[in-house]
């Protein structure tokens, strides 16, 4: 007899712990969705304080493989990167290469003398400005993104044509 009134007892403890439950769940999922909206409002209205109307983002170059030449520097570069925060020289081996866009108008005029090795010079005199000024510290936060940009910035104003839209590291090495 204990054993079935501990047994319906139990029950009746389950069926109040679902109900509970169930009251607890609607009503958690009505006000998850009221802070999700207030959130989502916020962060709307925040983004459109956060924009900087005089910073101008650059467009994504999108180029289909079929439209992309590559050209590599034969040789690997070891350039010597500006002293860190540790005081100590480091240096930046890689090898460099170039994406061009075939369809671009700038790789009629240009293209075929950058494949031929004809630029070189120019091209690793702009890789070395750029990545001298670096740290091993900078190069190392973004993973050379930012050195990658530079340099790209830098060889599209020399050219006075986007039809290089990106510079790749292979291999590199810090040291």
């Amino acid at each position: 007899m204990k054993r079935n009134l501990i047994s319906i007892l139990i029950l009746a403890l389950l069926v109040v712990n679902v109900v509970l439950t169930a009251v607890m769940m609607f009503s958690v999922v009505g006000t998850s969705r009221k802070t999700a909206a207030l959130v989502e409002d916020i962060s709307a209205a925040m983004s459109l304080d956060l924009t900087d109307p005089t910073s101008i983002e650059e467009p994504v170059t999108s180029v289909s493989i079929a439209d992309t030449a590559t050209y590599k520097f034969s040789d690997q570069l070891t350039i010597t990167l500006k002293s860190g925060s540790d005081g100590k020289d480091h240096y930046f081996v890689t090898s460099v290469s170039f994406s061009m866009n075939t369809k671009d108008p700038g790789y009629k005029d240009y293209g075929a003398s950058v494949a031929a090795g004809e630029h070189d010079t120019m091209l690793k005199a702009a890789v070395y400005d750029v990545l001298s000024g670096c740290t091993i510290e900078d190069l190392r936060a973004d993973n050379n993104a930012a050195a990658s940009k530079e340099i790209l910035k830098r060889i599209q104003s020399e050219y006075g044509s986007e039809f290089i839209y990106k510079v790749n590291f292979i291999d590199f090495l810090y040291q």
